[in-house]
């Protein structure tokens, strides 16, 4: 699996995707009749996490952008709904104006689907960190593979980026993605999921040494 970071590159927090990188990879591999859609969920993820940033200082939106980089460089996957699921899988989690409905009128229902079974209850998330976890894992082990895919994906964003600073607790971050995410994806039967699991072990095991 190919890693995203060319050392030739800046910094692989750093990386993000500009819109014309995006349209060319829309074009050459994906729907362009659906271009205009993608689009607009671009526009709509990066408007949302504007004021965003992480805790290493870097854009939230170029997460979301490097979410969607692993799919399509990575596991060659330019599905439209789950491109754009990826681009707004944190939009409900962030904004005070964007709802499920308004995600389904814009970009169907299955979209807002996804991306509703990707946002954690942020308010109940500070108060019992853990057991929020642990009923989003449940979740997404009833949810369409597309729901895991984006979350894996994320996290394996995540964990690229714990040399970063990203995280306080990085080693929780990693044994909980390990011991309760990764084995969902090794039971699922979906080569997809597959990939990404063997590459968050990889780069688990690179960063603990």
């Amino acid at each position: 699996m190919e890693h995203l970071l060319d050392p030739s590159h800046q910094e692989y927090n750093r990386r993000s995707l500009s819109i014309e990188e995006l349209e060319e990879r829309l074009l050459k591999h994906g729907d362009s009749i659906a271009l205009s859609k993608v689009l607009d969920a671009y526009e709509m993820a990066r408007s949302v996490h504007a004021q965003q940033t992480r805790n290493d200082g870097t854009p939230f939106f170029d997460h979301s952008a490097r979410t969607v980089r692993i799919l399509m460089d990575e596991l060659h996957a330019f599905d439209t709904d789950l491109i754009i699921a990826a681009f707004l899988h944190d939009v409900l989690e962030d904004s005070k104006t964007i709802t499920k409905g308004i995600i389904e009128y814009n970009f169907g229902s299955y979209v807002a689907y996804v991306v509703e079974m990707l946002t954690k209850d942020l308010a109940k998330a500070r108060i019992d960190p853990d057991g929020i976890d642990l009923v989003h894992v449940a979740r997404l082990a009833s949810a369409s593979a597309d729901c895991l895919i984006i979350k894996l994906a994320a996290r394996l964003d995540n964990i690229r980026c714990l040399s970063f600073n990203l995280k306080k607790n990085p080693i929780v971050y990693i044994t909980n993605t390990l011991e309760r995410y990764v084995p969902l994806a090794e039971a699922s039967g979906n080569q997809r999921l597959y990939t990404l699991a063997s590459a968050i072990r990889s780069e688990a095991n690179t960063f603990l040494g």
